[in-house]
C-alpha cells in the first residue's frame, strides 16, 4: 500500500515540507561524498527559506501547548494507555522547554554565517556553485568528510527542537481522525456537504495500481481523480474502479 497525504491548510503544508527537508538532511548528512554533502546544504537552505517566511517558533509553541492540554484531559479516559500518554506528554514538555531556549528567529545562527550565506546566494543560480565561482566552498567539499560532518552537527544542533516539535505534531495528526473506505467509480470520487473538518487527508491505495490521486478538498466538497501514473495527458482519468481508504486527520 502507498499513502498520499494532502494538507488542507497552510500550516500543515509548511510542516510537511519541513519534514521532507529534514529527512533529506538526515539522509545526506550520514554520507561521505562531496555531492551528497552539497545536497545536504541545498536542503538546509530551503529550510531557511521556509522558516524566514513565518513565525514557525511561535506557531509550534502554541500547538504544543494546545496538544498538551488536550492530552491531559484524556487521563479521564480508561481506554487510553497511561504509559503511552505519559511518554508523549514528557516529549512535549521537553521539546517545549528546548524551543523556549532558542534565541531569536529560527535559523538565525545560520543567517549570521557569511560563508554559508554566500553559498546560499549562488545555489539559486544554475551551475552557480562551480569551483571557480566559490573556491572556498570547493575547498570545503574536498576536506576530510569527518570535518564536514562536524560542521553539519554544529549547524543542525540549534534546529533539532524545531524538528522534534513538528515531529510530535505530525505524529499526533497522523494518528487522529476517522478512516473510511470508498470506491472511485471509473477513477472519479466526489463527496459534497461533508459534515466534518480536517487538517489533512491520508489516502491509502494499493501500490500495484498504475494511477495516482489528484485531490481537491475544502469544507464544502471532496473531489478525487485518479490519473494514469505515467500519462503525459493531465486531463486523462484512470478508467477502472479504484478502491481506497481515506483518513480525515484532525488535530
Amino acid at each position: 500500500m502507498i499513502y498520499y497525504e494532502h494538507p488542507l491548510n497552510e500550516r500543515i503544508r509548511t510542516l510537511l515540507r519541513l519534514e521532507d527537508l529534514f529527512n533529506k538532511m538526515e539522509f545526506f548528512s550520514k554520507k561521505d561524498s562531496a555531492i551528497e554533502h552539497h545536497s545536504f546544504l541545498t536542503a538546509l537552505f530551503e529550510v531557511l527559506e521556509i522558516t524566514s517566511r513565518a513565525d514557525i517558533k511561535s506557531d509550534l509553541l502554541q500547538e504544543l501547548e494546545r496538544q498538551k492540554q488536550i492530552l491531559e484531559n484524556l487521563r479521564r479516559n480508561p481506554a487510553v494507555s497511561e504509559n503511552a500518554l505519559d511518554e508523549i506528554l514528557d516529549n512535549i514538555k521537553i521539546t517545549f522547554r528546548e524551543m523556549l531556549d532558542i534565541s531569536g528567529k529560527v535559523g538565525e545562527h545560520l543567517r549570521e554565517n557569511e560563508w554559508l550565506m554566500a553559498i546560499k546566494q549562488r545555489v539559486g543560480i544554475p551551475g552557480g556553485v562551480c569551483g571557480f565561482d566559490l573556491p572556498s566552498y570547493h575547498y570545503w567539499l574536498n576536506l576530510d568528510p569527518i570535518e564536514r560532518h562536524r560542521d553539519f552537527n554544529e549547524w543542525l544542533a540549534p534546529l533539532l527542537p524545531i524538528r522534534n516539535a513538528f515531529g510530535i505534531i505530525l505524529f499526533l495528526l497522523r494518528r487522529s481522525g476517522k478512516t473510511l473506505r470508498y470506491v472511485a467509480n471509473q477513477g472519479v470520487f466526489q463527496q459534497a456537504g461533508a459534515d466534518y473538518l480536517a487538517h489533512m487527508l491520508r489516502l491509502k491505495v494499493n501500490n500495484d495500481l498504475p494511477c495516482v490521486p489528484e485531490i481537491s478538498a475544502n469544507k464544502y466538497a471532496l473531489n478525487i481523480r485518479f490519473i494514469p501514473a505515467h500519462s503525459g495527458m493531465k486531463n486523462k482519468v484512470y478508467e477502472e474502479d479504484v478502491e481506497f481508504e481515506v483518513t480525515f486527520c484532525n488535530l
